[in-house]
């Protein structure tokens, strides 16, 4: 793994303007370190004022991981929040606050792109076990049955089993056909955490269904 060194001249070489541009003659300039110390002191308008300089850049450089606008804005939010709520592990012997800055908000678009890949081969094999099995259903049964046998009350059962959230978020995307991003305005939950119940739900799902499909 790259140190943070390393990692600091790999991105100063792709994003450039990332770097901070200094004013001789404005004596109320404040260093990045001096910033950092005040956000550890829980300063609002520090935390702002490390957002003005670099959360542009920052940005290009999650979008560049991501290649999603919206995730790169929200990444960018979670990387801020991140970097307000763990000042306090910075050290100045590790380097400059830039970045630590820019480790945090690299770090985190990674994250979000290995969760985005497994959130959709977690659906991708849910739908891969729940489809043939629904077909076999149909194909097998009566008109009646088959008018008691969608896919909810199919699931039904295996539903009951989720926590309460993971099921509504289910529920939200395969029963009322709502994006992800439309659950979480519905629930009023960060984006990120209807994703991550999404993806343990069906995760869960799926392993409940496989042990049955040779008994439907």
């Amino acid at each position: 793994m790259p140190d943070l060194a390393s990692e600091l001249i790999g991105t100063m070489a792709i994003f450039p303007e990332i770097l901070p541009q200094f004013d001789g003659a404005d004596a109320s300039f404040i260093c990045d370190e001096m910033l950092m110390q005040e956000i550890t002191q829980r300063r609002q308008h520090a935390l702002k004022e490390l957002y003005s300089r670099y959360a542009r850049s920052l940005r290009a450089l999650i979008g560049s991981v991501v290649h999603e606008e919206s995730e790169a804005d929200d990444v960018l939010q979670e990387s801020f929040l991140q970097i307000w709520r763990e000042a306090h592990h910075y050290s100045p012997k590790a380097g400059k606050p830039l970045g630590w800055v820019i480790t945090i908000a690299r770090r985190r678009a990674i994250d979000r792109v290995r969760r985005r890949d497994s959130y959709r081969r977690a659906k991708q094999r849910f739908e891969d076990e729940v489809k043939p099995q629904a077909q076999t259903i149909r194909s097998n049964a009566t008109a009646s049955e088959v008018s008691g046998s969608d896919l909810r009350r199919f699931l039904g059962r295996q539903m009951e089993t989720l926590p309460k959230v993971q099921r509504e978020a289910v529920e939200l995307a395969f029963f009322s056909g709502l994006s992800q991003r439309e659950i979480a305005a519905t629930t009023n939950t960060p984006l990120g955490t209807v994703k991550t119940r999404l993806q343990l739900g069906l995760r869960k799902l799926t392993q409940c269904i496989r042990p049955l499909r040779h008994k439907i």
